[in-house]
């Protein structure tokens, strides 16, 4: 009997890296999953249905329960039908694992418009729509009478909480994610719905082009999204009702608790002249903690 044991589970990008992880070891720990992947490339052009069935026939083969999903989720549809196929599969859905992603990193000045709309849509919207429904399919139940136990479990980044040169349509997209997570936790905690987020940090197809692909071998299994996955299956599983509205940074064999905002140095009844003001500002400034580099830590 795993931690999961009966549970459904839908796990968005779940055909390769990290997600297809998140798939196997929930799969392996007694969850039903859906599969979703559009089988897109890393910059969310294209499609191919065969990563999506590779991983539902791994999971079968461990004999487990699975069925694919290949539509874009970033489409409203997309989202519906997902949440859709769990409960015509399966009867119900508890744990939704929104992990799809795509990125077309380039400087500020450089980047298009196309390149900007596609990373919120795909991360951003992503995100948004297959919680919507889940979330209706959870309200439903609970007005129902159902004793409701269900997880939302959203995919953050180092980028978007401590920020990433030549990112900002990703670190903005995953930001938002962050922000999104701990909004809907307050939200949702009267449905029996506790909402998180990972940070992870990993080598897959997707940071091959940040230098992580010239890794040493040591370096690819402390990095290697196996590692991501026990935690998110902790978290989808009951014994983590007590926890949510948290970001979790998950990088290699590291995990931490991200603390986000918190309101710093202050001063009451600031002076309305703009210069004076401004010699109060910079005072503030020197006394705030500086802003965490990439890994997390102070600058």
């Amino acid at each position: 009997m795993g931690i999961c044991e009966g549970r459904v589970a839908v796990v968005t990008g779940a055909g390769r890296g990290i997600g297809r992880e998140h798939a196997l070891l929930l799969a392996e720990q007694g969850a039903k999953i859906v599969v979703n992947d559009l089988g897109g490339t890393a910059d969310g052009t294209g499609a191919d249905a065969g990563p999506a069935q590779q991983v539902v026939e791994e999971i079968k083969a461990l004999g487990g329960e699975a069925v694919a999903h290949t539509e874009d989720i970033s489409s409203f549809k997309g989202a519906e039908t997902l949440i859709g196929t769990a409960v015509d599969a399966f009867g119900r859905l508890d744990v939704l694992i929104n992990n799809a992603g795509i990125l077309r990193d380039r400087m500020l000045v450089n980047m298009t418009e196309a390149e900007w709309d596609a990373v919120i849509q795909v991360h951003l919207k992503g995100t948004f729509g297959p919680s919507h429904f889940a979330a209706n399919h959870w309200r439903e139940r609970s007005k129902a009478g159902d004793e409701v136990d269900a997880r939302i479990i959203n995919t953050s980044s180092p980028s978007g909480i401590y920020g990433n040169v030549g990112q900002t349509n990703y670190g903005a997209a995953k930001a938002g994610i962050a922000a999104f997570t701990i909004i809907a936790a307050k939200e949702l905690a009267r449905y029996g719905v506790t909402v998180n987020a990972i940070a992870p940090a990993a080598l897959t197809r997707m940071t091959e082009d940040l230098g992580m692909g010239q890794a040493s071998d040591e370096v690819k299994e402390t990095m290697s999204p196996r590692h991501i996955a026990p935690v998110v299956c902790w978290l989808a599983s009951p014994l983590s009702a007590s926890v949510t509205g948290r970001v979790f940074d998950v990088s290699g064999r590291m995990l931490s608790v991200s603390e986000g905002w918190h309101r710093g140095p202050t001063i009451e009844g600031p002076d309305d002249d703009p210069e004076t003001l401004g010699q109060a500002v910079l005072d503030l400034v020197n006394q705030a903690r500086p802003n965490a580099n990439m890994f997390g830590y102070d600058e």
